[in-house]
């Protein structure tokens, strides 16, 4: 299979680039798109053998669940079931918008996209290009992240090609995505709604509309036996080729195990990368990359940092803990995911 690259206007996408993508994904084909939060790998939503597709090229587990796009808010009735009050309110203020609603699911999804489970995880991306083909198909996209399974989602529509060429039939090429960071995944059905995977909205922003939400004890750093309704609570990812070593510690203190860190990795000949949030650094010895200070910067870079590094060789890859509030918090378990060292 030879994989097109399609090149679109990401604020006004051409209706002709659009349709053809359509035509690919109703003849159950597979087409990368870029969302707001990152690219997406999709498929036509009520077609089980090209949602099968999926788990194949990606070498994705079975037992991993699948977002469902929509573009239209009544498709929820369609999809979903006992939906609950608080629903419309998150809707209302959230979408379209980087926010995975888990409900129970209808008989119209596909149980292959679910991971045998009861629940149906649901999303309305704000990206414009992902909007369009939604609308242009005229039912659910299924889309997870539109990379190898467990390595670094992609911002990029070359970070899909570096992945997936000849793999699956079109990459939409829309730029690079806003936020870089996964949607934040809200479990409706629980006694009390959950976060079960922390993005772009954060756990306050949530306070505003609900009156009691919690994390997942999965995501506090405690064990769970229960199986996962959302991507990204089972499994290692966002992991690059390299050895990701996140150090802890305060400012001062998590310098000095990087200083001491380095030293005696040179001394083995690794290859080794720093990710910087304030300045570059000046060791001659190694190269440092500043991704930025502020958490939205971070958030965005994160994954092309990561994949940057790869594509020098990189052995080693250390980056610092940040402040753990609002979108830090999504950040930080993006770090932990990736990490093969905690320090």
């Amino acid at each position: 299979m030879k994989t097109k690259i399609i090149k679109i206007n990401s604020n006004n996408p051409q209706q002709s680039t659009i349709a053809k993508c359509t035509t690919v994904l109703k003849n159950g084909g597979i087409v990368a798109f870029p969302t707001e939060t990152v690219y997406g790998l999709g498929a036509d939503g009520l077609n089980p053998k090209a949602i099968k597709k999926i788990f194949k090229v990606k070498n994705r587990p079975s037992d991993n669940p699948l977002i469902f796009h929509i573009a239209n808010k009544q498709d929820i009735e369609i999809l979903a079931k006992h939906i609950p009050e608080i629903t419309q309110k998150l809707i209302k203020k959230f979408w379209p918008g980087p926010l995975t609603l888990i409900l129970k699911k209808s008989k119209t999804i596909p149980q292959i996209a679910t991971g045998k489970q009861d629940t149906v995880a649901l999303r309305m991306p704000s990206n414009k290009i992902a909007l369009s083909l939604i609308k242009s198909l005229g039912h659910p996209i299924v889309a997870p992240s539109a990379n190898l399974f467990g390595k670094p989602s992609p911002t990029m529509a070359k970070h899909v090609f570096d992945d997936l060429n000849g793999k699956i039939d079109i990459i939409i090429d829309g730029g690079q995505t806003r936020i870089g960071i996964e949607s934040t995944v809200l479990d409706l059905t629980s006694k009390i709604p959950t976060i079960l995977r922390p993005g772009g909205i954060s756990l306050s922003e949530l306070k505003k509309i609900l009156k009691n939400v919690e994390y997942h004890p999965i995501l506090l750093g405690k064990k769970s036996r229960i199986a996962p309704k959302s991507p990204g609570m089972k499994y290692k990812h966002y992991s690059p080729n390299a050895k990701v070593i996140l150090v802890k510690g305060s400012t001062k203190n998590s310098q000095q195990k990087i200083e001491s860190l380095i030293q005696k990795l040179l001394l083995e000949n690794k290859s080794i990368r720093l990710i910087n949030y304030k300045s570059i650094q000046k060791n001659p010895l190694i190269i440092s990359k500043f991704i930025g200070y502020e958490k939205d910067l971070i958030a965005k870079n994160i994954y092309k940092i990561f994949r940057e590094f790869d594509k020098e060789n990189a052995d080693i890859i250390i980056v610092r803990e940040i402040n753990n509030s609002n979108l830090g918090f999504a950040i930080m378990n993006r770090l932990q995911k990736a990490a093969s060292e905690i320090i």
